[in-house]
């Protein structure tokens, strides 16, 4: 789509203003369809984020997306404290694994915040990583429709939420609340100025 059309949310005013925006950091391959998104789509969904007040949900699948938002942040269009879903398990980026998780992780620009996310299969075991190892979770059906890996479930939102919630417990982990987190990203109380 035309940068029009990619950023019309952003124009969004009064309750409906987002007070996050995604913003995928590279071109890749799904299974059978390709997301496109050139550099200068890029740049321009960041700087219109940047001018409208919109934190950017950075998602990176791969090292090179990591290191593309040190290019975005050299050019001026991302402000930290930044925050990152990484997503593990497609086919045609990085996958989902100790080695390829911990090589995203630590190449992270400073004031960094961050989840993992995993593909299919992969989701179950990246939320459990990065609960055990401080991260942040991205959990939810976009990514992930089944509720177990035998594929004999469809899941809710819900269910993988709760599911998160026992993985944290086991591991002594408490959960950061809304207000918490929008501290962290600077944002503002409650659902932000637009909110009710």
């Amino acid at each position: 789509m035309p940068l029009e059309q990619r950023a019309d949310a952003l124009y969004l005013e009064g309750d409906l203003k987002p007070d996050m925006g995604s913003l995928t950091l590279s071109s890749l391959n799904f299974n059978k369809v390709a997301s496109m998104n050139s550099p200068d789509m890029i740049q321009n969904l960041a700087a219109i984020m940047k001018e409208k007040g919109i934190v950017p949900e950075l998602e990176a699948f791969d090292i090179g997306m990591v290191n593309f938002s040190k290019y975005l942040i050299k050019k001026g269009l991302l402000e930290p404290p930044y925050y990152f879903n990484l997503l593990l398990g497609n086919i045609a980026c990085s996958q989902a694994n100790l080695l390829h998780a911990g090589i995203m992780i630590q190449d992270l620009p400073e004031n960094s915040f961050w989840s993992l996310a995993g593909i299919g299969n992969a989701q179950l075991k990246m939320n459990s990583l990065s609960v055990a190892v401080g991260g942040g979770v991205r959990v939810g059906i976009e990514d992930n429709i089944w509720f177990d890996t035998n594929r004999t479930k469809l899941a809710s939102n819900v269910e993988l939420v709760e599911r998160i919630h026992t993985i944290a417990k086991a591991n002594g982990r408490e959960l950061m609340s809304a207000e918490e987190f929008r501290t962290l990203m600077n944002l503002k109380p409650g659902n932000g100025s637009y909110g009710r």
